[in-house]
């Protein structure tokens, strides 16, 4: 993604995206606390398993409201 945008390997990829790529990015974020604490998760394996699904439902939902992530340009 840092080639894509050009972003220069020693700065922060967040510096560069769009503003709605970083709040997609919280979003999923906080479904995943949100359903840590509720579902009492406690496994490395389990967090990340629903912190890569919530990440994936998020981009579904940019997808179908004709919002494309990887082709939006730097912020």
């Amino acid at each position: 993604m840092k080639q894509k945008l050009n972003v220069p390997q020693s700065r922060a990829l967040a510096d560069f995206l769009p503003t709605i790529t970083i709040k997609a990015k919280d979003f999923a974020h906080e479904i995943t606390n949100s359903n840590i604490n509720r579902c009492d998760m406690r496994t490395e394996a389990g967090i990340t398993r629903e912190h890569v699904q919530n990440n994936q439902e998020v981009g579904k939902l940019l997808v179908k409201r004709n919002i494309q992530p990887e082709k939006l340009p730097a912020a």
